[in-house]
């Protein structure tokens, strides 16, 4: 039984870790590519498929649509912007920093096919990219 709890002990250690490793990976500053010229960190991104539409759900706390921007390019999402402190917030006293600052640059393929518009929304902390599947009339 002792066996079995440290067995269990050591794989939940072995996941967590790697867990943390991926998160370190998004978050590192490093080029993201050819068109990102300066330092940028990634954000993580869920896309999910409609019969309408493909939704891209990028995490960005704190960040205001208006300083993000997203456009296609090539059958590749891009998402790019800043993310920074209030005003009010420089000048505090740092105990504790995880979430990434400054630029941010992500580039994505997309599933096949052609989009007609794209939307950007907020939803619970979440940039919500809509991408409008181009002929896909609703009903």
């Amino acid at each position: 039984m002792a066996r079995d709890l440290a067995r269990d002990w050591m794989w939940s250690e072995a996941c967590e870790m790697l867990a943390r490793a991926e998160r370190m990976h998004r978050e590192l500053f490093r080029p993201a590519g050819t068109r990102a010229r300066l330092p940028a960190w990634e954000p993580p991104v869920d896309i999910l498929e409609t019969e309408f539409e493909v939704l891209a759900l990028v995490a960005l706390p704190g960040v205001d649509v208006e300083q993000a921007e997203a456009a296609i390019e090539d059958g590749e999402l891009v998402i790019a912007g800043t993310r920074s402190y209030p005003p009010e917030l420089r000048t505090a006293t740092i105990h504790r920093l995880e979430l990434p600052q400054g630029r941010f640059y992500r580039r994505l393929r997309l599933p096949a096919g052609r989009y007609s518009a794209v939307r950007r929304t907020v939803s619970c902390g979440c940039l919500v990219i809509t991408l409008q599947k181009a002929g896909a009339g609703r009903g």
